[in-house]
């Protein structure tokens, strides 16, 4: 963890920190991509209003209800430019956290949602001991199954909710993915290993 207050964590290309109101149009213009919300809205943007008067507000809350849990600022450690955000979203009383990511499209196919989530995987079990780690998406979203597979997370189980107005795609269900805290230690032993091989 950096001494600066905001800066949450560091990894080789990134750097997360916390949100503020003045990252209002960060947001907007991520949600404004119909690729980056296909699968969350069907493409519908978000406006400022609710980003401003909904969306940051409860993030902003999440920070002091539940230290070192919550959403973050995803910058590019060279440029610090906004990449988008990573997030461990806690439950209610916080023994657990929801994975999730969201990036620019530019970001996209380098790793960095990957790089991010297992960062804040080995954050959520050895800096704030979750009991649980766990990420939902849309069963036809391979690109984030592959994130969550890829930060250790394993299928847990396929589901189907009912919307109100349905996008492409939910007809297949929505998955859920998992990492307890008994099966962390295999899998940090696993990536330590592959650290020491390169």
């Amino acid at each position: 963890m950096s001494g600066d207050g905001g800066t949450v964590l560091e990894t080789g290309r990134l750097r997360l920190r916390r949100f503020t109101m003045d990252d209002v149009d960060h947001l907007v213009e991520l949600d404004s991509d119909p690729e980056v919300m296909r699968f969350l809205t069907g493409g519908r943007p978000t406006s400022a209003e609710v980003v401003r008067g909904e969306h940051l507000p409860l993030l902003l809350g999440q920070y002091a209800r539940h230290p070192g849990l919550g959403r973050w600022a995803a910058l590019d450690r060279i440029t610090d430019g906004f990449l988008g955000w990573l997030a461990l979203d806690p439950s209610a009383d916080g023994t657990e956290a929801e994975l999730g990511y969201r990036l620019r499209r530019s970001a996209w196919g380098g790793g960095l949602a990957t790089e991010g989530a297992r960062a804040l995987v080995r954050h959520a079990f050895d800096v704030v001991g979750v009991r649980r780690v766990w990420a939902e998406t849309m069963a036809v979203n391979d690109r984030s199954r592959a994130v969550m597979a890829r930060a250790g997370l394993r299928y847990l189980r396929t589901f189907h909710l009912t919307f109100d107005d349905p996008i492409p795609g939910t007809e297949h269900g929505e998955v859920e993915y998992e990492l307890r805290r008994d099966e962390w230690p295999s899998v940090r032993q696993e990536w330590d290993a592959a650290l020491r091989a390169r």
